[in-house]
């Protein structure tokens, strides 16, 4: 039996300069991210190369580069997991503890509800 089945959808708020840009899923193990409307038709930027503001929805099996690309690596990454009691593979926790407050550039992810 598949264990995601019955697993919750998680959601983040995702931000560029503290305006919402999107909002970020996982669930049954797939990542959705879709844009919120104000910003997508906004002068903002699209928040990543390979997510144009062009298309709204974007789906994945794994966590998308962009967001996979602001998360520790190695040492730093045992580190900060082990601090926070969080799994070294659930990327998804890790991103919205780290990618909070601790980021390079205008990008920052937020819990959201569910």
């Amino acid at each position: 039996m598949n264990n995601n089945v019955f697993k919750p959808v998680r959601r983040a708020e995702v931000y560029y300069n503290d305006i919402l840009a999107g909002i970020l899923l996982l669930n049954r193990g797939r990542y959705t991210f879709i844009y919120d409307l104000k910003y997508m038709y906004s002068s903002n930027p699209s928040i990543a190369l390979d997510m144009p503001k062009r298309k709204r929805y974007f789906c994945s099996p794994y966590l998308f580069p962009f967001f996979q690309g602001l998360l520790p690596e190695g040492a730093n990454k045992s580190f900060l997991c082990e601090r926070l009691g969080i799994s070294r593979s659930d990327k998804f926790t890790m991103l919205v503890k780290l990618a909070n407050h601790e980021t390079i550039g205008a990008i920052t992810v937020r819990e959201g509800d569910t």
